[in-house]
């Protein structure tokens, strides 16, 4: 992999994971539910006291300890990318779409929201994933268990964001539809976008 396309797929992974950001803040102010892993890490930081993105900054790092020692070739740009910026993002999107935005929730936005976010949300995990310059820590847990254990990435996927969606649960994170939709789908639509859209587009940007 040369510089120059070390470059693109790095533009693509921070783009990646910007879209995923305000995705994850549509659903966030929509009132729905977020997807499992933020629902938990808000919940879990709001009971320590921590903002959103401190908190799951410091989960990352943690996490990223066990990436390295099971699966450490899934760290790269990529990894660092989405683990310090992810939080934060989706911190500055609530905030900016709270202020200035001002939408009036009602069921009919609601819905909007949901489906949006959800479409939004995946689309940037796949983005930055197919860049193919590491996976966020919480994203590599799936493909480290399948190499290990040759298991579906779909079904490890879900288990993982079934557990997660309980741990929101038990510590207050915002828990609703999205959260559920998110559980059962995020690995679906993932593999979906990356077919259709992320890996394709990436291809051809990097074999100009």
């Amino acid at each position: 992999m040369n510089f120059k396309s070390i470059g693109i797929r790095s533009f693509y992974a921070l783009l990646g994971v910007f879209i995923l950001g305000f995705g994850a803040a549509l659903l966030r102010i929509s009132q729905v539910g977020m997807d499992p892993f933020t629902a938990a890490n808000i919940g879990v930081g709001d009971k320590l006291g921590l903002s959103l993105g401190v908190y799951q900054l410091t989960l990352n790092a943690i996490i990223l300890v066990l990436v390295f020692l099971f699966g450490r070739k899934y760290i790269g740009i990529g990894t660092v990318i989405n683990m310090v910026l992810t939080g934060f993002f989706i911190d500055f999107f609530t905030w900016l779409l709270t202020n200035y935005l001002q939408i009036t929730l009602t069921l009919t936005t609601q819905i909007f929201l949901l489906a949006f976010g959800v479409l939004i949300f995946t689309f940037g995990a796949s983005l930055y994933m197919s860049a193919k310059l590491g996976n966020a820590p919480y994203d590599a847990i799936a493909p480290i268990i399948v190499d290990h254990f040759n298991f579906s990435y779909r079904v490890v996927r879900i288990i993982q964001d079934v557990l997660f969606l309980l741990l929101a649960f038990l510590f207050g994170g915002p828990v609703g539809v999205a959260t559920i939709i998110n559980a059962f789908f995020t690995g679906p639509l993932i593999t979906f976008w990356d077919a259709k859209v992320s890996q394709p587009l990436i291809t051809k940007s990097t074999s100009k």
